[in-house]
């Protein structure tokens, strides 16, 4: 039986990168949220509200934490190009997760913020060099991460979230 918390395998990154890697991860976060919106499109109110996997998250929870942490990660990324190895601050998000705006509101507003989010994002990470990418951050539980890493982590991060919602419908002939 496969994990039902890691439907695209668990987050596994590379050392180094290409320049052609690092081009294909941020296609692949640009493609994030048209992604999502394909992997909600015409749900159900109590479809959004099932979660992926007995104990996890519903569909409506990780929809808005995909903005929420997506977010956390476009400022760790300026941060670490405008500072020297700056300390970033973590969030709790299984904490966010439980708030009013991630466990009830529509999705319609976390699918614009994520699309508006990642063009932005987008043109940010096109612009960034080689060195750029090797600047780092210090997470405090983490330790020193490099921005190839990062790239990997939220690419991957994305692919890992539309996964859980995909592969529940794909469970629940949706």
């Amino acid at each position: 039986m496969t994990d039902l918390r890691f439907p695209v395998g668990k987050f596994a990154p590379k050392p180094t990168l290409s320049d052609s890697e690092r081009n294909a991860l941020i296609q692949e976060i640009a493609e994030t949220p048209a992604n999502l919106r394909e992997a909600v499109r015409n749900l159900s109110q109590e479809q959004l509200d099932t979660p992926y996997r007995p104990g996890g998250w519903t569909v409506c929870q990780v929809v808005h934490h995909i903005p929420d942490s997506h977010l956390n990660s476009y400022v760790r990324f300026k941060l670490a190009v405008t500072e020297n190895q700056p300390t970033i601050k973590p969030y709790e998000e299984q904490l966010w997760a439980e708030l009013v705006d991630a466990k009830s509101s529509p999705i319609e507003p976390s699918l614009i913020l994520l699309e508006s989010l990642h063009h932005r994002w987008v043109i940010f990470l096109h612009a960034l060099t080689a060195a750029d990418f090797a600047k780092t951050i210090n997470h405090p539980q983490n330790g020193i991460m490099n921005l190839d890493r990062l790239l990997q982590l939220y690419a991957w991060h994305g692919r890992h979230h539309v996964a859980h919602i995909t592969t529940l419908r794909e469970r629940m002939s949706w």
